[in-house]
């Protein structure tokens, strides 16, 4: 019987096991060698602060109604999108998928999954490829994202706000961009972590970047930021660092109360362009070009070639049944944790 890591109530995670389904025609079944946890998205679930808890999304008026969530408050068992699996079986000889075939994709944090094998097929991972690279499919989606609507252009300076796994990711695909990098953050591994993966300068954020940015272009400021902490305070200190007339990409997951966003400073004398990037969609400009499936295999192809290195964004690797720890870990230790991985290769 596959297991299932749900969060049972705010900062209580447990295992619960669910009936095994049988794999029909047109399916394969995945068996889970890794799994991502996500310290944002997730994390707020665990914490019990994530509007899709208390609030329901009408998806038709694009609106978050009072009156209770759109998901159940608790227990939640679809946590999970950053998965990479082997497939076991499939339903039929033309499937299009192979048994030892290595696939990512979003199927939670779960021993194993029955899936659509004509979506399986048109996820395989090179043989040659490390397994863990597929787990970063959809956050790297969530960066290159960020990056196309930035709009960033060779020889723009770039400033990043927030340098956990996403804003690492960001801080590359910008570069790759053609674009200079300041990285900010206010925990020194991951400045130093930044400065290695190619960042030119990296910046605390006690220490005014806003002033320091400007000083290092000549009064001006940057010509693009992208915050992606999900931090009021640090959305504020990019749109202070910015040129006039220039753009802020705010790509973080803002929860609560925007304390510490003063809007009357300089996002209103700046005339500055605040835009948000989600990963719903691609910028209008580029729907006719891009989807979600693109940008998962762009940034995959990205890494394949070791010109997007996430590797090394891994500080932590726990086998599944330490799930309760590793959530804990993320939620307690973020000085210390960068990606944590949840290992189901031992898994029955």
């Amino acid at each position: 019987m596959p297991t299932v890591v749900t969060v049972a109530a705010p900062r209580s995670v447990s295992l619960v096991e669910e009936e095994d389904g049988p794999v029909g025609p047109g399916e394969a079944r995945i068996r889970t060698l890794y799994s991502g946890i996500s310290a944002g998205t997730e994390l707020s679930t665990y914490r019990g602060t994530s509007p899709h808890l208390t609030k329901a999304w009408d998806a038709d008026a694009r609106l978050f109604r009072d009156g209770g969530g759109d998901e159940p408050a608790y227990p939640v068992r679809n946590l999970g999108y950053e998965e990479v699996g082997e497939v076991v079986e499939v339903g039929s000889a033309d499937a299009g998928v192979a048994v030892g075939d290595i696939v990512w994709g979003t199927w939670g944090h779960r021993t194993a999954a029955v899936l659509p094998a004509a979506s399986v097929a048109a996820r395989r991972l090179g043989p040659e490829a490390d397994p863990r690279i597929g787990m970063f499919s959809h956050i790297g989606a969530v960066a290159l994202n960020a990056v196309l609507d930035a709009e960033i252009r060779v020889g723009d300076t770039v400033a990043v706000f927030g340098l956990g796994v996403p804003g690492q990711l960001v801080a590359q695909l910008a570069r790759l961009n053609g674009g200079e990098v300041i990285a900010v953050d206010g925990i020194p591994a991951r400045r130093r972590l930044a400065a290695d993966l190619g960042a030119a300068v990296t910046l605390d954020p006690a220490d005014s970047p806003a002033e320091r940015i400007r000083e290092l272009t000549a009064g001006r400021g940057a010509d693009v930021a992208i915050e992606i902490s999900g931090s009021y305070a640090a959305l504020h200190e990019a749109i202070r660092s910015v040129a006039y007339n220039s753009r802020v990409c705010a790509a973080g997951f803002y929860q609560g109360p925007g304390e510490g966003l003063r809007l009357g400073e300089e996002f209103h004398h700046n005339r500055v362009q605040v835009i948000s990037s989600q990963i719903s969609g691609v910028a209008p400009g580029l729907g006719h070009r891009w989807d979600r499936y693109r940008l998962n295999t762009t940034v995959l192809r990205l890494a394949a070639d070791n010109r997007l290195r996430v590797l090394p964004l891994i500080s932590h690797q726990l086998p599944y049944t330490e799930a309760a720890e590793a959530f804990r870990m993320l939620d307690a230790d973020p000085h210390q944790v960068l990606q944590l991985v949840l290992d189901f290769r031992e898994a029955p």
